[in-house]
Formats: structure tokens, C-alpha cells, sequence
């Protein structure tokens, strides 16, 4: 093995919009430092943001935020929110957005899966907030369902790739969870 130095080698990760009201106007943000906190109820999901970022005053002021899941139809529109700020520039025109059942936390009628959060806690680190969100209603597409569950194949992620600064898509299930390791057990 080579030690690479403390190098954060869990990419890729989904990526993500977030959405957020600042001022009145709705505003989304392409974010892959997402979390998933726990798997009980209430469930709790993480992003983690620059202090530099517009969406930070929305997430704080509203005290909600959506998590919203595109897919690889939607890839410029998603880079296109992480390339410019919203302080410059509205990005309420690109996507057809709707509300649920929390007040300040915009989704996307083109993203599959969307998620709608209310502020539980933010962590302050030096140069990032840690918004820790309580997840109040998930919204998917029927198109995406199996069963009633979502289907990765179906959703199509997009996954965020720092090192390699691409995106990539998902490959194919190999095994089932909590039964592959069975063959172990004496």
C-alpha cells in the first residue's frame, strides 16, 4: 500500500441541488458533500458548504432546505447552478420548482427524487457550515419506483467525482446487502 497523505478517497458521491429561498427568489446550489446521518426516524441528512456560498443566508434564515437528485438529462443545468452564484445570478428559471410541506425549501419538478428538510442544527467549522437537516417528505417519480422503492438503475444518478473532476454514472448491483457475507458465518 501507498500512503497518499490524508486524501479523501470516499468519491464519488451523488450530487445533489440544494434548494433555498434568499430573499424571495428561489435559488439552487450543486452540492456533493452530502450525508446521511442515521437510518432511524426522524432521519437526518448533512450537506456540508462553504461560508462563501450564497445559499448559506437562505438554509439559515428559512431554517429548511431541499435535497434534490438529477439525473444525468439534467447534467448542465446541475453544473451550471455549481459554476455561477446566486448572488449574480438568478437561477430560479432553471428548472419548473414546487413546494411541499415545508415553507423555504424549493424542488425540482425535472430532478426524480427531491427532498425537503427542516434545519436541525448547523456546525461551524472555520472555512464550512455543516447543515444538519431532519428529512420531513421524500417526492419521486413513478417512473423511478420498483415496488414503491426507488430504483438506483431507474434514477440514474449523477456521481461526483473530485479527483478526476467528472461525473459518472452508476454500474450495476453485484450482491445483496446483509446476505453475501452470510457464506462467513459458522
Amino acid at each position: 500500500m501507498q500512503a497518499l497523505g490524508p486524501v479523501n478517497a470516499l468519491y464519488p458521491m451523488p450530487t445533489t441541488l440544494v434548494g433555498t429561498v434568499i430573499n424571495h427568489k428561489i435559488n439552487f446550489l450543486a452540492v456533493a458533500h452530502v450525508g446521511i446521518l442515521n437510518h432511524g426516524e426522524p432521519q437526518y441528512l448533512s450537506i456540508g458548504l462553504s461560508k462563501a456560498h450564497y445559499s448559506n443566508q437562505g438554509i439559515i434564515t428559512n431554517k429548511s432546505f431541499s435535497i434534490c437528485l438529477p439525473n444525468r438529462q439534467i447534467m448542465a443545468q446541475t453544473d451550471y447552478c455549481g459554476i455561477v452564484t446566486g448572488k449574480n445570478t438568478d437561477k430560479s428559471k432553471v428548472f419548473d420548482s414546487f413546494f411541499g410541506e415545508v415553507p423555504g425549501a424549493p424542488m425540482i419538478s425535472e430532478c426524480p427524487v427531491n427532498m425537503e428538510l427542516k434545519l436541525h442544527e448547523v456546525l461551524d467549522f472555520n472555512t464550512h457550515d455543516i447543515f444538519i437537516g431532519e428529512l420531513v417528505q421524500t417526492y419521486a417519480d413513478p417512473s423511478v419506483l420498483t415496488n414503491g422503492k426507488i430504483d438506483m438503475a431507474k434514477l440514474d444518478p449523477l456521481l461526483f467525482d473530485m479527483a478526476s473532476k467528472k461525473y459518472w454514472a452508476i454500474g450495476q448491483a453485484v450482491g445483496d446487502c446483509w446476505r453475501e457475507g452470510k457464506v462467513l458465518k459458522r
